[in-house]
């Protein structure tokens, strides 16, 4: 069954604040193979004009896929996660995340649409530091495949 797209426009409620840490960071760079120094040298950091290591431009994605779980797992929505593919992500940033950031997410479902038989789905994540100013806003393209011709539920 397609997605409602009456959905469009509902916003969640703000997840906790999230600490960004050193060492979250660390990880995340090498989880992805960055080397640069910025990311793990508060001194290559500060001569970049940065109060702390700055983290890679899609560590936001750890956020906003946590975020997005109360969409996912939104009863009323009705998405099977077990379809669901990611398809695409943006990031349009006001400044650099950084170590010593409290974030948090606010999703919104900006988008539902039915290709070829798959729902496509938009979500936003509005992310704030711990003032309410925006940092950087997180664009997450969902997929949930259709059902095979088989039947397949």
């Amino acid at each position: 069954m397609p997605l409602d797209p009456s959905f469009i426009g509902r916003t969640y409620p703000p997840t906790e604040p999230y600490e960004v840490g050193r060492e979250k960071i660390r990880e995340f760079a090498a989880a992805i193979g960055d080397a640069n120094p910025a990311y793990t040298d508060v001194e290559a950091a500060k001569a970049l004009g940065h109060p702390d290591v700055v983290a890679p431009p899609t560590f936001p994605f750890v956020l906003g896929f946590r975020a997005a779980a109360q969409v996912i797992n939104d009863p009323e929505l009705g998405l099977d996660y077990s379809r669901v593919v990611h398809g695409d992500q943006k990031f349009a940033y006001t400044r650099p995340v950084r170590a010593g950031d409290l974030l948090s997410v606010t999703v919104s479902i900006d988008a539902i649409k039915s290709l070829a038989g798959n729902d496509v789905l938009t979500v936003r994540g509005e992310v704030v530091d711990a003032g309410g100013e925006h940092v950087v806003t997180s664009i997450m393209t969902l997929v949930a495949r259709a059902a095979d011709e088989a039947g397949e539920e």
